[in-house]
Formats: structure tokens, sequence, C-alpha cells
């Protein structure tokens, strides 16, 4: 009797494929900023059996979160925690380190450097005020990006499609003056970017000032924020007015070093005219 032949079986992933695929499935996040299992299944050529088991792993540890409404995946807090780790050792905070220390002299108050990591802000580093009462930031704890002034300096300059899906989502209060309604966000944002500035009084913590102008990097991207903050009783109509062109003056110096051109990506209306011939304003 003539035998049949078996058929090939696919041997069990090692160790070391396992690993791969995880890192194949979180770096894909980093091209789209939203996921479903049967894109990422697709692109990476998997099963969504696969697929599914690496992101419940990934969600269980925080490091990826589920929308059920949507049932897609997206960058979670501890992907943030982690990326605040690695940016305040690379070059956005060395680089505006002099800076900042220059605004805090010119200014008085607290100034802080944000980056934007996944769909949140992270502080990476902070000046403090040397005045007895003064505001503080939490560096490395993920924030909104439609709560405060470092966060809609971002988010006024972020893609479209980050920006709408902020926009679509709930706009969860953090005190009584933070915007929760989707028209007065989007009307909040086109006057930060027609003046590249954004100034909060008391939208995410209480009490507490802040004006705040975004970094850009070399290709126009919005890679984060800086920000003069203090309690709000400082924070006067005439105070944020003088903060705002310091603020804005710092952060295009800082986009600079970081070898922006100037340029915004396109169907962005630029307010720091001039930039690359030296003027700011």
């Amino acid at each position: 009797m003539r035998g049949t032949t078996p058929v090939p079986r696919r041997p069990a992933a090692t160790g070391t494929e396992s690993a791969t695929r995880v890192a194949d499935v979180l770096l894909l996040f980093l091209e789209q900023p939203v996921h479903g299992v049967s894109a990422i299944a697709r692109t990476l050529n998997l099963s969504k059996a696969v697929v599914h088991r690496i992101l419940q792993s990934l969600v269980s540890r925080s490091l990826i979160d589920y929308d059920e409404s949507r049932r897609e995946y997206q960058l979670g807090a501890g992907i943030a925690a982690l990326g605040a780790q690695a940016l305040s050792k690379l070059d956005l905070r060395t680089t505006a380190l002099p800076v900042l220390r220059g605004l805090a002299g010119e200014t008085e108050e607290t100034v802080t450097l944000s980056a934007l990591v996944g769909l949140s802000r992270v502080y990476l580093d902070q000046l403090p005020s040397l005045k007895e009462i003064k505001m503080t930031v939490e560096v490395g704890r993920p924030f909104p990006l439609h709560a405060g002034g470092s966060s809609r300096a971002i988010l006024a300059f972020a893609p479209p499609d980050l920006r709408t899906m902020v926009l679509d989502e709930a706009l969860p209060a953090f005190t009584p003056d933070t915007i929760t309604s989707r028209d007065a966000l989007e009307a909040a944002l086109a006057e930060t970017a027609r003046t590249g500035v954004a100034v909060s009084l008391g939208e995410r913590q209480d009490g507490a000032g802040s004006v705040a102008a975004p970094l850009f990097g070399p290709h126009g991207e919005v890679v984060g924020a800086i920000s003069v903050c203090g309690p709000a009783t400082r924070f006067d109509a005439d105070v944020t007015r003088r903060f705002g062109p310091l603020a804005l003056d710092a952060a295009v110096e800082i986009s600079r070093l970081l070898g922006w051109d100037g340029r915004l990506p396109a169907g962005v209306d630029n307010p720091f005219t001039d930039t690359t011939a030296g003027s700011t304003r």
C-alpha cells in the first residue's frame, strides 16, 4: 500500500519570532495611530487569531488601548510613559533647555517642555519659578490633547486625522473651565492656529494659567510645545499678551534648532511669518 505524503506543518513560533511579531505590531502604530485586527493581520501577513492574542497581551499591560465602539486599537498610556523616558534622553530636551532657561529668566514663571506621544502629550521637563507661589507639573505622565494650553498648541497644528480622532471622542472635564464642547474646542484651535499661541486659564488644572506655543520638527510636523505657567491670578490679560510673543519666539528658536525650515504641512495656516529669514513675527 502506498503511503500518503504528510502535509508540512509550520513550526511553532520561537521566542524570538514571537517578540518580533509583537514589535512589528507596535511599530505599525507609528505609521497610523489607529488600527483594527483585520488591517494589522493583512499588513503583517499574520492570522487574525495571532494578531488578536498579541493585542490582548498589549492591552493587559496598558501598552495598547481598545475602543469597543469602533473595534479599533491605539497606543496606550504605557507606551506614552515609555516614550517619555526615551524622549527625555533625546535631542528635544537637550536642544530646548538653553532656550527655556532664557524664557524662564524673562518671565520669572515656570516654563515647561512637552512632547507629542501617540494621542497624548507628556511633560519632558520643567524649570520651576523661583517665586514662593508657583506652578509645577508632573513630568512623564500623559495628558489628553483637548485640555490646557500646551495640549491645544499641539492639537491646533497636528495632522488632520489625529485632530479628528480627538474631536470625535468624548472631551472629559478636568475642571469647570475645561472645554468639553466640540464646537468650542474647534473655535479655540482655530484661534491658536491663527496666532500660534494657546492661552489657558484653569482648563486642565484649577487655578493654573498658561501661555503655550508649538514646536516643529524638520518636516514641519508638530513634535511638542513649550509653555509659561503659573497661578491664574498672575495671568491677567496684560501678562498673557506679554508672554505670548516671548513663548512664540522661544518656540520658533527651538524649532529652528531641531531643523525646522519654517514650513508647515499643506493646508495648515502659518502664523510664524518669514521664519526662515530670521523674523518670527
